[in-house]
């Protein structure tokens, strides 16, 4: 995966993240197939503030996930938040 620095991740555009919490903390960043594919795995490690701030940030990742080819399985934590 490609390894965004600091300066890198401070130039993505909110878009560019699945989930962004209350006091403006972006997370899991889905810019690119790596950081999708490991949006997907780091999935179930993230604290959301609400159940729809989950579902949201499930359906954003799937989104994504299609855009870049990747394929997530039915059963898979992030496909079961986004259809919760």
């Amino acid at each position: 995966m490609a390894e965004l620095d600091t300066k890198d991740r401070d130039r993505l555009q909110d878009r560019s993240f699945a989930y962004i919490d209350k006091g403006g903390d972006r997370h899991l960043p889905i810019n690119d197939e790596s950081h999708v594919r490991n949006a997907i795995s780091r999935f179930s490690q993230t604290d959301f503030e609400s159940s729809s701030a989950k579902k949201a940030a499930a359906s954003k990742i799937l989104a994504a996930a299609r855009r870049y080819g990747v394929d997530v399985e039915d059963d898979d934590e992030v496909t079961r938040a986004a259809h919760a």
